[in-house]
């Protein structure tokens, strides 16, 4: 969602994100909010008509794919390459929120990780139309944490990703610690990874989106990562994206 922002952004168009209303998952509100304007309601609906009303010319919903009420110009699904569609199973026995049928409603897939060939075939058996792009993330303060012994932690949906990207970029990972997706910390939590962090004399590191959780007080002694997605046949993505605005 942040990079097609920037893409929009860079053909000046005003866009903004449209987010659904958890109270309890406000980290990916907030990590919208530090790129552009959010608008959150329970009803995505709702946040849209907000956005026409206040003069924005494209509404990005991260996450409405399974939204019935809103008819996009555009629909992206989102796979991993190393997790793909896991046990095949729909939630809460598997990853899949729909059965790869849904496929049949999207216009394009994003592919994180390596070109596989597999992956595009089954998704081609459901939808020849579908182009499909791959994208990889790129670490842009790689320097705050070059050079020291890490301990990292994560309360994501898939905290392997983190830790692999990490050791990927050659950081040295002492240890690793997962928490489950969305994870509010709470003050033992936090004593008790300084503690070990000491034990271990390494630096505690975390996502962006789980160092947004953590109160003033508990970010002093943790540094997180910042993401960039780079989009490979960037260019071929922008001239879809130019056909329909």
């Amino acid at each position: 969602c942040i990079a097609i922002f920037q893409i929009l952004r860079s053909l000046k168009i005003n866009a903004s994100f449209v987010k659904k209303y958890y109270e309890k998952f406000s980290d990916e509100t907030k990590l919208l909010e530090n790129i552009g304007k959010v608008f959150t309601n329970k009803q995505r609906s709702e946040a849209i008509k907000s956005l026409i009303n206040d003069k924005f010319q494209v509404a990005i919903l991260d996450d409405g794919f399974q939204d019935p009420v809103i008819k996009s110009n555009i629909s992206i699904v989102c796979f991993n390459e190393k997790q793909w569609i896991g046990n095949t199973f729909l939630i809460p026995s598997g990853p899949l929120r729909e059965r790869l049928t849904a496929l049949k409603r999207c216009e394009y897939v994003f592919i994180n990780g390596d070109k596989n060939l597999e992956i595009e075939k089954i998704i081609n058996k459901f939808n020849t139309r579908i182009k499909i792009f791959y994208t990889k993330y790129k670490l842009t303060n790689l320097d705050d944490i070059k050079g020291k012994k890490i301990l990292a932690f994560a309360g994501i949906g898939n905290p392997e990703n983190f830790f692999d990207l990490l050791k990927n970029n050659n950081i040295e990972i002492i240890e690793t610690l997962k928490f489950p997706d969305h994870y509010n910390f709470k003050k033992i939590d936090i004593t008790n990874l300084n503690k070990r962090a000491r034990e271990l004399d390494a630096c505690l590191v975390t996502t962006e989106k789980d160092y947004l959780r953590l109160s003033n007080e508990d970010k002093k002694n943790i540094k997180y990562l910042k993401f960039e997605l780079l989009i490979d046949k960037k260019e071929e993505f922008i001239n879809e994206l130019k056909k329909i605005i």
